[in-house]
C-alpha cells in the first residue's frame, strides 16, 4: 500500500496531544513517517512525550510559524512517502481512519484529497462537519456542522474542500500547487488550498467511513478575536486571488456585500474593531493577492462553469449558514 505520512502541527494543546497520539498508534494501517511539528508552544504539551512516542519525528520551532507554514516545512520533509495525513492535535481518529482513507485513494484515483468524517469530540452524536463549502460570495464553512448525524447522511461524494483537522492530500500536488499560503498563518488556509487545487483540474471526495473526534478551536477558541481576524482577511484573499476573472466580476457585488454585512454583524456583538482591522490588512495584502492570481490563473485548467458547479451559491444559502 502506498507510504502515507501523518503530520501534526502542536502549539500549546496541552494533554490534548498525548490523547491524539494514543488514537494514532491505535490505527490498523501503521503510517510510514509520523511528524509532530511544535510551535514553540510554552505550556508543557510536549515536555516528556518523546520518550513515550519513539516512532515520531519531533520537530521543534523556536517561534511559532503558523498553522501553514508548519504543515509546508513537514510535507517538505517528508520524502519517500506518496500521501500526506493531516491531522489537528485536537482531533482523535478512529482505529481504522486511515485505513478507511488508503481505501478510498486506490477505489477514486482521480482524487488527490480526500475529507473526513468529523464528529464533535463532546458530542459524537453530532457533525463537526463533512467537508468544506466554498460559497460565490467568498464565505465558506464545514457542511453540516452542528448536525445531529442520522443514518444515510453525509453520503461519500466530491466535496469542494477538506478540512485540514483531519485531510489526506497527494504529496506531489500538494507540493505542486506550493502547499498552504504561508501569509495566511492559520484559518482558511486548506479552503484556499482546495481551490487552487481545483483550478488545476484536481479533484476531492469525502470520505464518510473515515471518522474522527473533533475538539475544534481548542487553542484558539471558536470566533475568539484571533480566529475572526485571521479567517475574514484571509477568506477575502482567497476570493482575490483564485476566482477567475468571469466569476471575479460577477460575484464582486456579493463578495462586497458580504464583507460589508459580517463588519455590521459583529459590530452588533462588540468584535467590530476586530472585523475592521481584518479588512484592512487584507487591502494592504492585495498588491501580493494580485501577484499570485497572475500565477495561479496562468495556470488554470478548469472553465469558470465546472469550478462554479462545485460552489454554493444564492442568498438562501448564506441566510442559513447564519452571520459565521
Amino acid at each position: 500500500m502506498a507510504g502515507i505520512a501523518v503530520i501534526i502541527v502542536n502549539f500549546n494543546s496541552g494533554p490534548l496531544l498525548g490523547q491524539c497520539l494514543r488514537h494514532l498508534r491505535a490505527q490498523t494501517h501503521r503510517p510510514q513517517r509520523v511528524m509532530v511539528v511544535d510551535n514553540a508552544s510554552h505550556d508543557g504539551s510536549t515536555d516528556g512525550i518523546e520518550r513515550d512516542y519513539p516512532e515520531v519525528e519531533w520537530v521543534r520551532l523556536e517561534r511559532n510559524l503558523g498553522f501553514a507554514a508548519a504543515n509546508n516545512l513537514a510535507a517538505q520533509r517528508a520524502d519517500g512517502v506518496e500521501w500526506l495525513a493531516l491531522l489537528n492535535p485536537d482531533a482523535f481518529p478512529k482505529p481504522d481512519w486511515l485505513e478507511r482513507l488508503l481505501a478510498a485513494t486506490l477505489a477514486h484515483p482521480g482524487c488527490t484529497s480526500f475529507g473526513s468524517r468529523l464528529l464533535d469530540a463532546g458530542d459524537p452524536g453530532r457533525l463537526d462537519g463533512t467537508g468544506d463549502i466554498y460559497h460565490v460570495s467568498g464565505l465558506a464553512w464545514r457542511r453540516d456542522h452542528g448536525q445531529i448525524m442520522v443514518a444515510g447522511a453525509s453520503a461519500d461524494g466530491e466535496i469542494f474542500a477538506p478540512c485540514a483537522a483531519a485531510a489526506l492530500y497527494r504529496r506531489s500536488t500538494f507540493l505542486e500547487v506550493g502547499g498552504f499560503d504561508q501569509d495566511y498563518f492559520c484559518y482558511f488556509e486548506d479552503i484556499d488550498l482546495g481551490f487552487r487545487l481545483r483550478l488545476l483540474g484536481y479533484h476531492c471526495r469525502y470520505v464518510p467511513d473515515a471518522v474522527v473526534l473533533h475538539v475544534g478551536s481548542a487553542v484558539t477558541g471558536r470566533r475568539s478575536s484571533f480566529s475572526l481576524y485571521h479567517g475574514h482577511r484571509n477568506l477575502v484573499w482567497t476570493y482575490c486571488k483564485n476566482m477567475p476573472a468571469l466569476l471575479f466580476w460577477i460575484y464582486l457585488p456579493q463578495h462586497l456585500l458580504l464583507n460589508l454585512g459580517t463588519v455590521a454583524w459583529f459590530a452588533l456583538r462588540g468584535q467590530g474593531i476586530i472585523l475592521l482591522r481584518a479588512k484592512w490588512d487584507a487591502l494592504r495584502g492585495l498588491p501580493r493577492c494580485w501577484r499570485q492570481r497572475r500565477v495561479i490563473q496562468a495556470s488554470r485548467r478548469i472553465s469558470s462553469w465546472s469550478l462554479r458547479q462545485m460552489m454554493s451559491h444564492g442568498l438562501w444559502a448564506l441566510c442559513r449558514r447564519g452571520g459565521a
